[in-house]
């Protein structure tokens, strides 16, 4: 069966993950609605969301769907379970997906490295010119303004001790 997906959703109670996708062989959009079982406020999203998408049940459906984009509904619901607001639960998720480009990266832990390289691949992608793109241009020439004073850094300076 070849299905697009179209929309991926989360419904608190009953606790369940809703798919809105296109049927390619019916051409039918149609509504899944996928069960979140044995999550509590206590639950690891990422592990919950492997789990979802590797389903027998559901793996044809969530194919379109990013294991990122399972992560965040989980960890919604997992907000709505501590009580917090969906606003509250929304400004948090925007938190954790934001790169903060001054973070030393070198002084977190695997875990944590992994979810942002994740991250910045997922928006390098987006972002990509592809050769299908309507303004994909081959060979781009910029030069750069060379106005101000070029500032000379101490390691590219030639010194007298030799290593």
């Amino acid at each position: 069966m070849a299905c697009v997906a179209k929309k991926c959703g989360i419904r608190f109670k009953p606790p369940s993950i809703i798919l809105i996708y296109e049927d390619k062989d019916k051409e039918k959009t149609r509504q899944r609605i996928m069960p979140v079982r044995n999550f509590s406020k206590f639950s690891d999203c990422s592990i919950a969301a492997e789990q979802l998408k590797n389903n027998p049940r559901h793996k044809a459906y969530l194919e379109g769907v990013s294991l990122r984009q399972l992560e965040k509904l989980h960890s919604l619901l997992k907000g709505h379970l501590r009580g917090e607001s969906l606003a509250e639960s929304l400004e948090k998720a925007q938190r954790e997906e934001t790169i903060d480009p001054e973070e030393d990266m070198n002084k977190l832990d695997d875990k944590e490295l992994a979810k942002r390289k994740s991250i910045m691949d997922e928006l390098f992608e987006k972002n990509r010119k592809k050769k299908d793109d309507p303004d994909f241009i081959y060979d781009v020439e910029v030069e750069f303004p060379q106005d101000e004073q070029l500032e000379s850094c101490g390691w590219d300076v030639e010194s007298g001790e030799e290593v």
